[in-house]
């Protein structure tokens, strides 16, 4: 296994978590079978994230794009949810993680949703790695969601249009207060962001992995932080001018 560099770790990593539904057809299973082979994934990730030192975790859990799938698929989805929060809450108390959330959270359905706010409040003081779970979220929501929150500030006089700076975007975001993500790791072998973090990604390292997301293993994460480490972050200024930086 390639060793990774514990003085240059992405402080924030955002997941696309991409491939159950192709897994499953690829090994002649249903969907829900790719879904809970999914959800495996994710525990070992967030494990291998925490161990190795990962401050923020972001994981695209469920679009607001998802909401058009078979109604069946929804509900099995919402199970596999409160499920899955229910099983590792021990495991968040035991090693420091404070579960989050954004989206349009106020969408899902009553219980999983319940069993959401119950872990966020019940991991609150945990301060080892922030996991945030995306659900029912969608990047163009998220910036209709600030310009309304600007928008209503400046027709109450609290606010100057030409004072609008990036910062007071920032604010305003599902994310405010947690730093822009580092890396974005995307499974499946698909080239986009579907959507995702479309403010937060800016100037985020993009690593797109050929690999379905039920298949994605602590390897396959450690690999794509590696990867990242290779890189040389400019944000837009040249090798020579981050050199006398």
């Amino acid at each position: 296994m390639q060793e990774i560099d514990i003085n240059r770790l992405p402080r924030h990593v955002a997941v696309i978590m991409d491939g159950n539904g192709r897994w499953a057809k690829r090994n002649a299973l249903n969907r829900l079978t790719g879904h809970k082979r999914g959800a495996g994934a994710v525990r070992t990730i967030v494990r291998t994230a925490r161990e190795i030192g990962i401050q923020y975790l972001t994981l695209y859990a469920f679009s607001v794009e998802n909401w058009s799938r078979p109604s069946e698929e929804i509900k099995a989805l919402m199970r596999l949810l409160e499920e899955y929060l229910r099983g590792e809450l021990n495991e968040m108390l035991g090693n420091g993680i404070r579960l989050s959330a954004i989206g349009k959270i106020d969408a899902l359905p009553d219980e999983p949703r319940r069993t959401l706010l119950e872990i966020i409040e019940k991991t609150a003081a945990n301060s080892d790695m922030v996991l945030t779970l995306a659900l029912s979220y969608g990047g163009r929501d998220e910036l209709v969601e600030v310009t309304r929150e600007i928008a209503a500030e400046c027709a109450a006089g609290k606010l100057d249009p030409t004072d609008i700076t990036k910062e007071h975007i920032a604010q305003h975001l599902f994310t405010a207060g947690m730093p822009d993500p580092d890396l974005l790791i995307r499974t499946s072998g698909e080239y986009r962001i579907s959507n995702f973090l479309l403010w937060q990604l800016a100037y985020t390292e993009l690593y797109f992995a050929d690999i379905l997301w039920p298949d994605f293993s602590r390897e396959s994460f450690i690999e794509a932080v590696v990867d990242y480490q290779r890189r040389e972050r400019r944000f837009g200024l040249t090798s020579d001018q981050l050199a006398r930086m």
